[in-house]
């Protein structure tokens, strides 16, 4: 039991936090308050991890433009893998280009998703969070639990926006593969790679199978943290032709 203590704390801080927000909304939010004081949460975490996010955008187009350089040592080092993956993470140290990088947003956010799932499922949180309701749906509410009066439309409009930005997510990767012959900055050629440039682009729609065995609490903060992601790509990741002059 002492392994969980940290998460025992953060579950009951981040319990806090959401009852503090809910009291301040709840004048203008009303029955909604709770509901609003996840979304506010998300967003908090998502500003809190956006330098990284930044960071590995940047690191991406460092990749981006070692990739002739890469594909040359693909070409003089195509009999010897060993040498081939030593020389292209030399090279990539050399640019300050770290492919370790990319996977820093996901790792640090997939904690509070966690624990707002222990906030929402257990007592653990001890603020009494999970008898609040949203349009008549109880926020511990499990599409397993049924679907029943407001459930049902409630849990659709959710996973509808949650298809949808999986959708738009899914086909920007695709073009942005298909325009630079990367994915996420990796090189394509090889099985390996092709494989994964295949995979990738239907990883956005995890999010929809995932929301399917989660609280109707984590369900809204999935579709928030979803939608951040997608504006704060198309942001990111935008064109710069001012960077080709």
């Amino acid at each position: 039991m002492l392994a969980f203590a940290p998460l025992h704390g953060a579950v009951g801080a981040a319990g806090t936090a959401l009852s503090w927000l809910t009291d301040l909304l709840e004048p203008f939010a009303g029955g909604m308050a709770t509901a609003a004081a996840i979304v506010l949460f998300t967003v908090a975490v998502r500003l809190l991890i956006s330098p990284l996010t930044v960071a590995q955008v940047r690191g991406e187009r460092r990749r981006a433009a070692l990739a002739p350089q890469v594909r040359d040592l693909q070409q003089r080092y195509a009999d010897d893998p060993a040498t081939l993956q030593r020389e292209v993470f030399a090279l990539y140290r050399t640019a300050g280009a770290n492919p370790i990088a990319g996977c820093l947003p996901l790792l640090i956010q997939a904690p509070f998703l966690l624990v707002l799932y222990r906030l929402f499922t257990t007592s653990e949180g001890g603020t009494g969070l999970l008898d609040e309701w949203l349009a008549g749906v109880p926020l511990g509410h499990h599409l397993s639990d049924g679907v029943a009066g407001a459930a049902g439309p409630l849990f659709a409009v959710l996973l509808a926006v949650l298809l949808a930005v999986a959708w738009w997510s899914s086909r920007r990767a695709r073009r942005a593969s298909a325009a630079v012959g990367t994915v996420a900055g990796t090189p394509t050629e090889g099985p390996g790679a092709a494989v994964l440039g295949r995979l990738l682009p239907l990883l956005p729609f995890t999010t929809v199978l995932v929301a399917l065995v989660l609280p109707l609490a984590a369900v809204i903060y999935l579709v928030t943290t979803s939608t951040w992601s997608a504006i704060e790509q198309a942001v990111l990741r935008r064109p710069q032709a001012v960077a080709l002059a």
